[in-house]
């Protein structure tokens, strides 16, 4: 898995792009939605295609958002994509169809499958996630049942029966703590950056961000000191740190922004393109999009600023 994700080059930006899917030219979205409907069909299942979902006959939802990434962003080239879409609709009408593991799984075996997941809140219903934790702005924790072919995000409805939110949550986060670490690199340079990336084929890696402690001491042996790590999860299977001990916060600052931003573009399971400041567990958004949104910018209050002024004088290595 690859840590400056980049899809295999398609169209190219001369192009007319789809308004809706950016990352595909209009040809390509255009054969893409034909291959979904296609898809649908081929399962007995017809639906009506719009730009970014589908719906059947009974009114149900099918968003295309994720699975357009996913086609985007495989090396093998559209070539493999009827059989990419093929799958995924084949897994989301079994998922769908299948009796709910709610109703199936025994009590103890669903705490033992259970997770807290960090999304993006775009679109989450206040409503239906009451229960939802506020992280930053844009980013909030929910719990998840893991299954074999897919994840449940739980709402309050599916909650209730289970028991009181917060036990559910201690025991969702000491399932996090125990997942093992698939894969780690290290980015650095001869001008001071440095970072960890931890990578892996679960859906909640980059949600060990809740667990950052736990994380960093598995893959560094080092503990976070009481200023904090700089934190970046662009997609879910992906979450990067910097744990911060001297002046080389700033090019890995710099270096995080971009890294944050080149891994959410495009990327199924996208979470968020920024940096942040983890400080005891609680999360400070230190990167931003520039006005006009084509750039990035870095930004600093008052207690980070107080941070770099500490440490500027500090040498890299120094504690």
């Amino acid at each position: 898995m690859g840590l400056f994700r980049r899809g295999p080059k398609r169209d190219g930006d001369d192009v007319p792009r789809d308004e809706e899917f950016t990352f595909l030219s209009v040809g390509e979205a255009a054969r893409f939605r034909s291959q979904v409907r296609e898809a649908f069909a081929e399962q007995g299942l017809e639906v009506t295609v719009y730009s970014d979902v589908v719906t059947d006959s009974s009114g149900r939802q099918f968003g295309l958002g994720n699975l357009a990434a996913v086609c985007h962003n495989d090396e093998r080239g559209s070539r493999v994509w009827p059989e990419v879409i093929r799958g995924h609709v084949a897994l989301v009408l079994r998922t769908m169809d299948a009796p709910s593991a709610l109703d199936t799984l025994p009590p103890e075996q669903i705490r033992a499958q259970l997770y807290p997941r960090v999304i993006g809140s775009d679109g989450l219903d206040p409503k239906t996630f009451g229960y939802a934790r506020h992280l930053a702005p844009g980013l909030c924790e929910v719990l998840a049942l893991d299954l074999p072919e897919s994840v449940m995000m739980l709402t309050d409805e599916a909650l209730e029966p289970l028991g009181k939110v917060e036990e559910l949550r201690q025991r969702a986060m000491e399932n996090l703590r125990a997942l093992p670490v698939e894969g780690h690199e290290r980015v650095e340079d001869a001008g001071g950056l440095r970072f960890d990336v931890v990578v892996g084929d679960s859906f909640y890696t980059a949600s060990r961000v809740l667990a950052l402690d736990t994380l960093a001491h598995q893959v560094t042996g080092q503990h976070i000191t009481s200023d904090g790590a700089l934190v970046a999860l662009p997609f879910r299977h992906q979450v990067a740190f910097h744990v911060i001990r001297d002046a080389g916060i700033i090019p890995s600052l710099n270096g995080m922004a971009a890294f944050a931003a080149s891994g959410y573009a495009d990327t199924p399971g996208a979470i968020t393109p920024y940096v942040y400041w983890w400080r005891h567990g609680t999360l400070t958004q230190l990167s931003d999009r520039t006005e006009d949104g084509e750039g990035l910018r870095i930004v600093v209050d008052g207690d980070f600023q107080e941070l770099l002024e500490r440490l500027i004088g500090r040498q890299p290595g120094e504690d």
